[in-house]
């Protein structure tokens, strides 16, 4: 149950986090669910586990981690579509 849950708290930060960007995220809800996950690493690596926590995942380190990952990846996709 603990995967399941993770895997919905990354898929809901990574909608979260394109949302609050303006950019839409390549492969849809898979996507999502990625940038919230990779996000949610790369935000505890950065800023430690802080915050709340639900399924596992530190919610505000994840946020950030995957506002910064979707803005390094849309600033790629957008550099290669030139």
């Amino acid at each position: 149950m603990g995967f399941i849950l993770m895997i919905i708290v990354g898929g809901l930060i990574g909608w979260l986090a394109g949302a609050i960007l303006g950019k839409d995220i390549p492969f849809g809800i898979i996507g999502n669910i990625i940038a919230g996950l990779v996000g949610s690493a790369l935000g505890s690596k950065l800023l430690g586990q802080w915050g709340p926590i639900i399924g596992g995942v530190p919610i505000l380190p994840a946020l950030i981690g995957s506002i910064i990952l979707i803005f390094i990846i849309s600033m790629i996709f957008k550099a290669t579509n030139k």
